[in-house]
């Protein structure tokens, strides 16, 4: 293997002195770079996009430009998995990962051409930290975001198969937790399906923003460094790479300056959470009990719900999406704290965002996931109170107070009821 001064390269490392004075400086908590392989792979496409666009603007010699994509697409594919050890959360705007990217990609491309790349000079010409890597966290972003959307889609038809079921049966509803009118499990399952599918197209929705990246930006916005044009033509390349439709930011200084679209991501996961862990909050009430709880339905019982208490279930399911939610709320603030902490030109707080972001994604996703087939699907409204609950509808009180008046209707019931 050969390599440039500016590259290390130790039995198969390919990385060198800047990706290791990184692991130095930040203690391993959490994630690594590596462990969120979409964030490698999309880096390694911003690189060969890079690669591309220098070449055709003369920055890049062909040999170079070759070697350098080839490197990428061996990324691209899942290779060298292995080389990408810097903390995902570094200080530095995310320069430690950039120049572990531009390491790796350099010293594979030196041995693929036989002459020496440069992480910096080469990998790294007509680029900067600070475009480079909002760009690939949008990447990244725009990919993660669809597994909890489609776990929460998964969910919504959880609920919509629920209330196909049990479309006729009634059951008490409940105002301020006392008796109200009745409503049947179809309507209940039928609004808890709207709300996911609402929630998900939120979520949905608040990364379409990511599709316009700061690649060309360099610095601070004025592309200083990068040839004309080096920005439009890398954000084409990247469409091509991705098959989205990206384009380069219409200010790019407004691009690196302002993070807010992330914070829009964020709350629309914390809101997703937030509805998800009510629904599965009422379902744990419902079925409480069951002989001295609610007991309107009953939940499967996936588990034990106790070690002293023979027979008991608990609804841990419910639980679980509940903790779940909580957790995802604080990785949203940690993700409005980084957006309100950018300074000037800047924001270098991306690091954080990228980690609270694939954090909530990961928790949206299990809950959504783990609530439809653990929980909702063998739900049934065969709780041992359902029945009795029902005396206590207060329909007819309604359809009296309508007919007869209010006060009428209310003397009545304070009667004792009888007859309406």
């Amino acid at each position: 293997m050969t390599a440039d001064a500016g590259t290390t390269t130790t039995g198969d490392r390919l990385y060198g002195p800047q990706t290791e004075l990184g692991v130095r400086n930040f203690p391993p908590l959490g994630r690594t770079f590596g462990d969120l392989a979409p964030f490698v792979r999309h880096y390694a496409r911003v690189k060969l996009a890079a690669a591309r666009a220098n070449l055709a603007a003369g920055v890049l010699d062909e040999a170079r430009c070759a070697a350098i994509g080839t490197a990428c697409q061996e990324i691209i594919a899942g290779g060298h998995a292995d080389q990408f050890p810097t903390p995902l959360v570094h200080g530095g705007g995310g320069t430690t990962a950039n120049m572990n990217a531009n390491e790796v990609i350099a010293a594979r491309a030196s041995a693929i051409a036989g002459l020496p790349v440069h992480p910096n000079d080469h990998v790294n010409a007509s680029q900067s930290t600070n475009d480079t890597y909002p760009t690939a966290m949008a990447l990244t972003i725009l990919e993660l975001v669809a597994e909890p959307v489609a776990a929460l889609r998964e969910l919504a038809a959880a609920f919509r198969c629920k209330a196909a079921e049990f479309d006729e049966t009634p059951h008490l509803g409940r105002t301020c937790l006392q008796d109200a009118v009745r409503l049947t499990a179809g309507d209940s399952h039928r609004a808890h399906a709207a709300a996911v599918d609402r929630v998900a197209t939120g979520l949905e929705n608040s990364a379409a923003g990511l599709h316009a990246v700061p690649i060309g930006a360099t610095a601070v916005g004025t592309g200083i460094g990068a040839p004309d044009g080096f920005g439009e033509r890398c954000a084409a390349e990247l469409a091509e790479l991705t098959g989205r439709p990206i384009t380069a930011a219409a200010d790019r200084f407004d691009a690196l300056a302002h993070f807010d679209p992330y914070a829009e991501i964020a709350a629309a996961g914390t809101r997703a959470a937030l509805t998800t862990a009510k629904i599965a909050a009422d379902i744990r009430l419902l079925s409480s009990g069951p002989r001295g709880g609610f007991g309107d339905l009953t939940i499967p019982a996936v588990q034990a719900g106790s070690s002293i208490m023979p027979a008991k279930v608990n609804p841990v399911v419910s639980e679980y999406v509940m903790q779940l939610s909580y957790r995802v709320r604080g990785h949203g603030h940690a993700v409005e704290c980084a957006v309100a902490a950018g300074e000037l030109e800047l924001n270098v707080m991306e690091p954080v965002v990228l980690d609270a972001l694939t954090g909530t994604f990961d928790d949206l996703t299990a809950a959504a996931t783990t609530f439809a087939r653990r929980c909702v699907d063998g739900l049934a409204w065969d709780g041992p109170h359902r029945e009795r609950n029902l005396t206590g509808a207060l329909d007819r009180w309604v359809e009296l107070s309508a007919a007869e008046g209010y006060e009428t209707a209310t003397g009545r019931l304070r009667d004792g009821g009888g007859d309406a």
